[in-house]
């Protein structure tokens, strides 16, 4: 039996067609204007949808193993899928950090049994694990997670020779997050001294402009001595973006990366939002929100991702230096991006190129990012009205609660299975699949 998608506007590769889709098993095997449908064949009628290649997210934090009260590979997952995200690459920050090969090996383990979506997951450098990155596999591995100058545990790298070494040596993509500790406490320090009880509105003049490209322009310079493959993970600032180039991703060594939230939003939300919206790097300002898309648009930004970041509602209740940094975002985070399309500020190629293809060009993922394996059904013409109570995370909180989104995913299929029929999410049948690299 196939499934067969009739009369769908098919958006890949800068085009768009409509076309009708055969899948058998895990495979397209036809895109042509006209397939005839088999007696037993499932036929699901796109007349009115767009078929777009699944977004591939390169920062999550699915918070398992350790933090599960936050969320789990299988409940992040879900709401992944739901959200038109077919595949995802997870960070090392959890308990114990992914620092070890056993570790890595676990939550591989872990995500064979429960993920809803195709996954990987990062390893996470530290001042003395060298030769664990020495030894990663590159076929295996999305890439190398360096926390520089900004992190807590033992994920924290900062010093010059331990920096070197990682950028000189690691046989995989670097992918850094970029703010100065230095700076950052120095923010605090004249800040609290000014105001006395440090509040939310001060999150972004505490990890401010400085801080962000103090340590950008380090990475980017310690990938330019080493020839580095370096990713630079979410952008804030538009200072930041002159470190980047707008050649076609498939001649750079050094990329960077926005992340929808910060498209989204700007420091005036935290009036309304208020611990909500609190992550890292803090959202910043409207200059700096137009800047980020203006740099998605000419290619400055090759890549938008999520860092997606549960945490439950009573801990982000807390006064704001308690409350944790991050938020969830996976479920909403391409209908999001389809409102920017709706606004003009994207358009529908562009999301495409930076959710799905240029994921899997950066990465050298196999099979992955195109029309070819993982999509998304999506009706343009269809509401979703977004609630704490209608999302699929564990958290069961949105900072899009009570927004009306213009597009509705209808469908969305892993490896050839519809996983998610734009109410439900199916229950796991071991469609996922580990990504693997060519490289």
């Amino acid at each position: 039996m196939a499934i067969i998608i009739k009369h769908a506007c098919v958006v890949n590769e800068g085009q768009r067609a409509l076309n009708d889709v055969r899948i058998v098993g895990d495979r397209i095997a036809e895109i042509a204007a006209d397939i005839s449908a088999k007696a037993n064949d499932k036929v699901i009628d796109a007349s009115g949808l767009l078929l777009l290649p699944g977004m591939i997210d390169d920062q999550v934090h699915f918070r398992e193993p350790g933090l599960t009260h936050k969320g789990t590979i299988g409940s992040e997952s879900a709401a992944a899928v739901a959200g038109g995200i077919t595949s995802f690459m997870e960070m090392p920050n959890v308990s114990p950090s992914t620092t070890t090969a056993k570790a890595l090996a676990d939550k591989y383990a872990i995500a064979a049994q429960t993920s809803a979506a195709n996954y990987a997951f990062y390893f996470g450098a530290t001042p003395d694990n060298l030769d664990e990155i020495k030894a990663l596999d590159a076929k295996s591995v999305c890439g190398v997670k360096v926390f520089m100058g900004a992190s807590t545990g033992d994920l924290l790298v900062e010093h010059p020779h331990a920096l070197e070494a990682i950028f000189r040596e690691s046989p995989v993509l670097i992918a850094t997050h970029c703010e100065q500790g230095e700076v950052i406490q120095q923010n605090q320090r004249r800040l609290a001294k000014r105001y006395g009880e440090l509040r939310i509105e001060h999150h972004p003049f505490i990890r401010d402009e400085l801080a962000c490209y103090a340590s950008s322009s380090y990475a980017v310079s310690l990938a330019k001595r080493y020839g580095s493959q370096l990713h630079v993970l979410h952008l804030t600032t538009a200072k930041e973006l002159e470190l980047f180039s707008n050649a076609p991703i498939e001649q750079k060594h050094i990329t960077a990366e926005a992340c929808v939230h910060h498209l989204w939003f700007n420091q005036d939300d935290y009036a309304n939002y208020g611990n909500q919206i609190k992550c890292n790097p803090a959202i910043k300002s409207e200059q700096d929100r137009q800047a980020l898309l203006a740099a998605v648009r000419d290619g400055r930004i090759d890549i938008i991702a999520t860092d997606h970041a549960p945490h439950t509602w009573q801990e982000k209740q807390q006064q704001y230096s308690a409350a944790p940094a991050g938020l969830p975002l996976v479920e909403h985070a391409l209908l999001s991006l389809l409102e920017q399309v709706k606004r003009g500020a994207l358009s529908l190629e562009q999301v495409v190129e930076k959710t799905a293809h240029n994921v899997a060009k950066r990465f050298a993922i196999e099979e992955r990012g195109f029309i070819r394996e993982g999509y998304v059904l999506v009706d343009p013409n269809a509401e979703k009205h977004v609630e704490h109570t209608n999302t699929h995370y564990l958290c069961q909180w949105t900072p899009f609660n009570g927004t009306t989104f213009s597009h509705r995913i209808t469908h969305t299929f892993v490896n050839g299975e519809c996983v998610f029929d734009g109410q439900q999410v199916t229950p796991h049948k071991q469609a996922a699949k580990a990504l693997t690299f060519n490289r």
